[in-house]
């Protein structure tokens, strides 16, 4: 057992019900469904409770505080982001070091000081409004940007004149997982919205019937053109980019979270609309356009993706750069060439290729870590791109087509020894004899047999790839003299999509045993043991926490699931749940309903388990995955333990599921978390 104080806590009083499901004939015990109402008294009071036990056990912390000075300290860095040309002008964000929100800057010369365009800290005194969205129109006059307030998805969007840096009139309500695309002549932009929510539910309310509008600039969103909807699918996401060229709308379906979608093009001038690629059948991901032939990145055929042209006016697909060994994740189109970014054992290369599909060359990184960027205009000669690994924050880099090199022009210049850390990949076997990679992450003195501190980090789903990012959160427990394990579980998209298929619905069984597998590895390699281990995941990564720790309490000595899916018989009533059955199947199905109950975390407590100790965290306007899933599990397995192991519930108030986070929160919540570690594991911090 972990060295925490054999006393057992005292929690608040939580009522439990004789709530019970009848489904499919099971009955299901729901006892604390009452904490789904996050507007009742009885639950603001318990989550009051709640915070109030958890702030009283960290306070008792005493290297509290210095974490989060030392948290604060490195924090405190100069941050870029990636650059794009508008107009006359590169736009990009900087970050100060401590600012709760970067700040969006315009400049004619990346070597001179930029001017400020945008100031999210601005829109809030607490930091708590953010930035969640912009779009430059075509000649870079006007911006389109859209607000979220206290983490909510939902977006507020308003149009500033980049000159004058002033607002014109236009607001744009209710917009929710969409961007915003500018028509070629700045008339207006495409953007999508749900219809408006009853304001007393907007943050648990199922959203429906996503629909893609047209905004003209000047006028009422009331008067805004309808543009696409599908009244016979309400589970169907609708999004439109307007082509560089100013013909047509590429409009993206899609079904819930799956990536297979289909495309339908609006052709402008004769207002006509084509199914281009049918809707379920593969991943179709708009690349670029030739006039009325169409480039795609696909799956069609090709799991691991491939780049086909289609023609408008029919004809058979044609493959421009066929499918290889490794899984395809991006592709963008400028100065006539294609920028290819693959993932080999979940780190990143980039190949260059002509429009034919012939190779033009390769862009060098500087090692194993993750890329992102090469956007840019079809006449583009340059792009830009950042490069960040486990120990190196991001830096910005500017490609330049006609030579072919790269010039780094941004270095953050951060206050750590990036040279006495080391992450080195290795691959394990799961259960079923699956190679599983993951990447370990040290100070260079630390290896297998030196039985360190360690955190597990996993997600596991929705085809989402966990390749290298710097975090200051991270180098902080490296200092700590901890180990950060990043495994990369199927579900994810790390090698394509029979990697992902191999961890969704009755094969999700398969994402837990790949995480116990990657713990059981660091234990049996000397790395850590099992009452030094902690496992961490954030949203399906909670759900990952949730299983594992209910499937195998004895391999961790803490467990920390933040903004979890962890209710997996009702996940789909609340907001945009219903979007995650592709991954997840149908509580409303009889087989999958068997499936999702046999590894629901909150329905498979146990009442008298020794469970690790446990921090559950969420957002009080967490509209991604409803806060009630984390409220009703922390007060199930409070219920449940057996042993003197805490659990303990950190409701963040004005926060969601983490999208726009001001910085003095984040670093709150970390230090939150390794006080926790430190009190559970028997640590000590760094001086």
């Amino acid at each position: 057992m972990p060295p925490t104080s054999s006393a057992r806590l005292s929690y608040p009083d939580t009522p439990r019900t004789d709530q019970t499901d009848e489904t499919f004939g099971v009955e299901v015990p729901d006892p604390y469904r009452w904490l789904e109402d996050l507007n009742a008294e009885a639950t603001r009071d318990w989550i009051n409770a709640q915070n109030g036990l958890t702030e009283s056990v960290l306070a008792t912390v005493p290297q509290r505080e210095r974490i989060h000075a030392r948290l604060t300290a490195l924090w405190d860095y100069e941050r870029w982001s990636i650059p794009s040309k508008v107009g006359d002008l590169y736009a990009y964000f900087r970050n100060t070091g401590l600012q709760n929100q970067s700040v969006l800057m315009v400049t004619p010369d990346l070597a001179q000081p930029g001017r400020v365009l945008l100031d999210p800290n601005t829109f809030s005194d607490d930091g708590t409004v953010a930035l969640s969205g912009l779009a430059f129109s075509d000649d870079g006059a006007l911006l389109a940007y859209s607000t979220s307030a206290s983490g909510s998805d939902w977006k507020e969007w308003h149009v500033r004149d980049v000159v004058t840096r002033q607002d014109l009139m236009d607001v744009v309500r209710w917009s929710k997982f969409s961007g915003a695309s500018w028509r070629r002549d700045g008339s207006g932009f495409y953007y999508s919205r749900f219809d408006e929510p009853a304001s007393a539910t907007q943050f648990k309310d199922t959203n429906y019937f996503h629909k893609l509008y047209f905004h003209r600039l000047g006028t009422p969103q009331s008067t805004d053109l309808l543009v696409y909807e599908c009244p016979d699918h309400k589970d169907w996401s609708v999004n439109g980019y307007a082509t560089e060229d100013g013909c047509y709308v590429v409009i993206d379906l899609s079904q819930g979270t799956d990536p297979n979608n289909g495309i339908v093009v609006n052709e402008l001038a004769a207002g006509t609309f084509t199914i281009l690629c049918p809707e379920g059948q593969a991943r179709h991901n708009y690349v670029g356009n030739d006039g009325a032939t169409f480039y795609f990145l696909t799956t069609l055929d090709a799991p691991r993706g491939r780049v086909v042209a289609i023609d408008l006016a029919g004809g058979p697909r044609r493959e421009i750069v066929g499918e290889t060994a490794d899984p395809l994740s991006d592709v963008s189109l400028f100065g006539e060439r294609f920028i290819m970014s693959y993932l080999r054992d979940a780190t990143a290369y980039v190949a260059v290729r002509a429009l034919d599909g012939t190779p033009a060359g390769d862009i060098a990184l500087p090692g194993l870590g993750s890329v992102g960027g090469f956007g840019g205009k079809r006449a583009a000669r340059e792009t830009f791109y950042s490069y960040t690994s486990y120990t190196a924050p991001a830096s910005i880099y500017r490609y330049d087509l006609e030579t072919q090199t790269s010039t780094r022009i941004f270095a953050p210049r951060i206050a750590y020894d990036a040279g006495a850390l080391t992450s080195r990949q290795v691959f394990y076997a799961s259960k079923d004899g699956t190679r599983i990679p993951m990447i370990i992450t040290s100070k260079s003195g630390i290896g297998p047999g030196s039985k360190a501190p360690a955190i597990l980090h996993g997600y596991g789903g929705f085809d989402i790839a966990l390749t290298p990012e710097f975090s200051p959160a991270v180098a902080v427990w490296l200092e700590m003299g901890g180990i950060y394990a990043v495994a990369n579980l199927r579900g994810g998209g790390e090698y394509g999509e029979a990697w992902h298929l191999a961890g969704v619905k009755e094969k999700k069984q398969n994402v837990f045993d790949d995480a116990i597998a990657a713990a059981e590895y660091l234990i049996a390699e000397g790395w850590t043991t099992p009452d030094k281990l902690a496992i961490k995941g954030a949203s399906n990564g909670g759900l990952l926490v949730g299983a594992c720790m209910v499937q195998r309490p004895e391999l961790f000595a803490a467990a920390l699931p933040s903004v979890g899916v962890l209710d997996m018989l009702r996940f789909h009533r609340f907001t945009i749940g219903w979007a995650w059955m592709s991954d997840y199947g149908s509580p409303d199905d009889p087989d999958d309903f068997a499936t999702l109950l046999a590894y629901s975390p909150y329905h498979q407590l146990q009442r008298g388990v020794n469970y690790p100790a446990t921090l559950v965290a969420t957002g009080d306007h967490d509209d991604r995955v409803f806060p009630g899933h984390s409220l009703k599990f922390a007060a199930a397995l409070q219920h449940a333990q057996g042993g003197a192991a805490p659990v303990l519930l950190r409701v963040d108030v004005k926060s969601g599921h983490g999208a726009g986070k001001p910085t003095e929160k984040i670093i709150d919540e970390v230090a939150d978390r390794y006080a926790f570690l430190v009190k559970t594991l028997g640590m000590t911090s760094p001086s």
